[in-house]
């Protein structure tokens, strides 16, 4: 945007900027936040037009920074969110050219050769770039003309050229009309007059011993101290050697260093700021009194110092919030320190011991939220201090106090835990405490939890159901806790063996050939366990055998093998008992027994042996009775299921009316201990057991208080 715009120019249409729709920007309570006591911009919050408050001078607001950029920021309130503005100005022709002096004198002498250079002081322009100064020109004349050079920062000198000699019998005294010309579209201008005199022949101009002078000044040097001593050298003798000291410093306006005329000494004349002025560049003339002049340039830089303590400026703050609310925005605040380098840069930090937190959003902006939930009952007033600390040395720092009040919100009871995990072990004594429940509330209780009978891992492994808690308030509030129990395993089975069958009515004889190697394969062992993990581990060993030595048992798998080579005079028939032992504490075990029977070769009749080997009719006659004992164990197993199924149906169908939750009553041992410590039991509060449909309705039951005083269908209405 131009500088010097009317008021009322629409700089941007913010919304549709933004993408919201008409009055979306109203609704949403927005509004502009600048840093500063002037209300540069305006926004129209019906059409989204962010407008110009006033006329707006780029050099009065920037000095000589480009490009001039005006920072704002776009605050909405509901939902919170900051958007970043930045208005560029750029610069108009709307000043002129001017020098410092109306006039100035130069004393040439006569003897000077063409082509001799002169310096001559510079018009000052508060425009920027091309609307700064450009040329300068002179009024003719036969003697001189002027050409205009440029320092490294792109500012415009002039200088005087002689191109005729001068003759004083003929001209002693000359005026020129110096005009120095800005490069805007219609070129302003500036002029100043320059006299001079031609004076007596002087051989030696003054020499600098350096043509450039650098050096460093702190921001916070005291007025007049010393900056930096100049010296220039005339070889003449006389008048003609003696040196006087000019100190051209550029356009500004109010210079802060002033220069002896006679020692060359360069000192402050005015504080200087480093935030508003980091670099100058002079130029010293030394003049001998016969009217020659040398030039040097001298730069100094401005070193910053820690002067600047930082500044806080609220954007807006919630100095009230509802006790219930989650992460809540109270404060959105910005900090600046118009140091550089560490000393300003900026740390925020708030006490450690608050529930609220500090987040930095962007350029230098940070909000103030809480952690979560704040609780009046513990708190209902914050008194929060804001610290800001810069990086420099000593490091300044500086703080701003806010108060924020919690307002009152009735809350329901909370429990310690959204979920709980319970561990019991199976077979555990009807009873048995287990654990747990806690909420926190003013006027609640804890729960403890108890099993109604054994549990079995093998049957049930893990469950759940929620647990309730309800104060005594008006309306009575409530909350629930989902707990999980896990059922852990006890060493309560023993192996069983699966092969061979020890309930056959006959024996399993293994048949070994005398001509096997050692290692042979004779049989396995086969057995599980119900019970899981290391209790569930297996391992196998020979207990008894008729002959030690032969025969062996793999540990880990149960293989029987030989042990060494068979011979003739190892007997014909062998009885081995083998042990299976899980790995449970203490461990539990089961044997089995093998008859093994060494033969000359398969081709024999050896497996059906006299003592052993049953009637062809007898042998089918068992098998019938097997059949018929198998049919009819099925047959009373579906039975018992049937049956089970319909008691479970009717109980279920008579306890619907009473609801989901069921309350058990009954008379607990006496050997419970009330964790209130008074010996008996709350008469305050009944517990409700809320079962999920896959954990049973009968495994737990919580402790309640029989009410004396209600009837039986008033304290089902108050559980509910």
């Amino acid at each position: 945007m131009p500088e010097e715009t009317e008021s009322g120019y629409s700089v941007a249409n913010l919304e549709k900027d933004l993408g919201l729709r008409v009055g979306e920007l109203a609704t949403q309570g927005a509004r502009i936040h600048h840093k500063g006591s002037n209300q540069l911009l305006q926004l129209h919050e019906k059409t989204g037009n962010l407008l110009l408050q006033e006329k707006l001078d780029r050099e009065v607001l920037c000095g000589a920074t480009e490009p001039c950029i005006l920072h704002f920021q776009l605050l909405l309130e509901n939902p919170v969110q900051l958007f970043q503005i930045d208005v560029q100005l750029t610069d108009v022709n709307d000043h002129s050219p001017e020098f410092l002096e109306r006039e100035m004198i130069l004393r040439i002498p006569e003897s000077a050769q063409p082509g001799t250079v002169f310096p001559l002081k510079s018009a000052q322009d508060l425009d920027m770039g091309s609307n700064s100064v450009q040329n300068y020109t002179i009024s003719p004349n036969f003697n001189f003309r002027v050409v205009t050079h440029s320092h490294g920062d792109g500012r415009k000198y002039p200088e005087l050229v002689l191109d005729k000699a001068l003759d004083r019998e003929e001209d002693s005294e000359l005026s020129l009309t110096l005009t120095a010309l800005d490069g805007g579209v219609t070129p302003r201008s500036g002029i100043m007059t320059v006299y001079i005199e031609v004076v007596d022949i002087n051989d030696n101009a003054p020499k600098f011993l350096q043509s450039l002078y650098e050096v460093q000044v702190p921001e916070n040097s005291p007025i007049n101290s010393l900056v930096l001593v100049a010296s220039a050298q005339d070889l003449d003798a006389g008048t003609y050697g003696s040196v006087s000291y000019t100190l051209f410093q550029g356009n500004e306006v109010s210079q802060p260093f002033v220069i002896d005329q006679i020692t060359g000494e360069i000192r402050l004349q005015r504080a200087l700021d480093f935030e508003t002025t980091k670099h100058y560049n002079v130029e010293i003339v030394a003049t001998d009194s016969g009217g020659f002049s040398g030039k040097c340039t001298v730069a100094i830089e401005v070193v910053d110092v820690n002067d600047n303590a930082p500044e806080l400026t609220m954007s807006t703050l919630s100095s009230s919030i509802p006790e219930n609310s989650p992460e809540t925005v109270v404060a959105i605040f910005s900090v600046s320190d118009p140091d550089s380098g560490d000393n300003g840069r900026m740390v925020c930090s708030i006490e450690n011991d608050l529930p609220f937190l500090l987040k930095p959003t962007f350029k230098n902006f940070y909000t103030l939220v809480t952690e979560g939930p704040l609780d009046r009952e513990s708190r209902a007033e914050y008194n929060i201090t804001i610290t800001v600390t810069d990086m420099g040395i000593p490091r300044l720092e500086m703080e701003h106090s806010i108060t924020i009040f919690v307002s009152d919100v009735k809350n329901a009871p909370a429990f310690s835990q959204t979920s709980y995990k319970l561990l019991v072990h199976e077979n555990n004594s009807p009873a048995l405490h287990i654990g747990s429940v806690s909420a926190t509330d003013r006027d609640s209780d804890n729960g403890q939890l108890f099993a109604l009978r054994a549990l079995d891992f093998e049957a049930l492994q893990a469950f759940q159901f929620h647990v309730g808690a309800t104060d005594k308030g008006s309306p009575a509030l409530s909350s629930q806790a989902l707990v999980r129990m896990v059922v852990l395993d006890d060493n309560d089975n023993s192996p069983f063996v699966l092969y061979p069958m020890q309930n056959a009515s006959a024996p399993c004889t293994e048949l070994v050939p005398r001509a096997a190697e050692q290692g042979y394969l004779v049989t396995k062992v086969v057995a599980v366990d119900e019970d899981s993990g290391q209790n569930a581990w297996l391992s196998y060993q020979l207990l008894k055998a008729t002959e030690p030595g032969l025969f062996g048992v793999w540990a880990h798998n149960g293989e029987v093998r030989t042990s060494r080579l068979l011979s003739e005079c190892d007997a014909a028939r062998h009885r081995l008992v083998v042990l299976v032992k899980d790995n449970g504490e203490p461990p539990l075990s089961a044997s089995v027994t093998l008859h093994v029977l060494l033969v000359d070769g398969f081709s024999q009749p050896y497996l059906l042996l006299p003592e052993v080997a049953p009637k062809r009719g007898q042998g089918n006659s068992l098998t019938v009775y097997l059949v018929i004992a198998l049919a009819s164990v099925s047959w009373l197993f579906l039975f018992s299921v049937l049956v089970f199924l319909v008691v479970r149906l009717f109980r279920r169908r008579r306890a619907a009316p009473l609801g989901v939750c069921s309350v058990r009553e009954g008379h607990f041992p006496g050997h419970l201990v009330d964790v209130s410590g008074t010996g008996t039991l709350s008469q305050s509060y009944q517990y409700e057991v809320c079962l999920t449909s896959d954990s049973g309705t009968s495994d737990f039951k919580f402790l309640k208080p029989i009410f004396h005083n209600v009837s039986p269908k008033s304290a089902r209405e108050a559980t509910h």
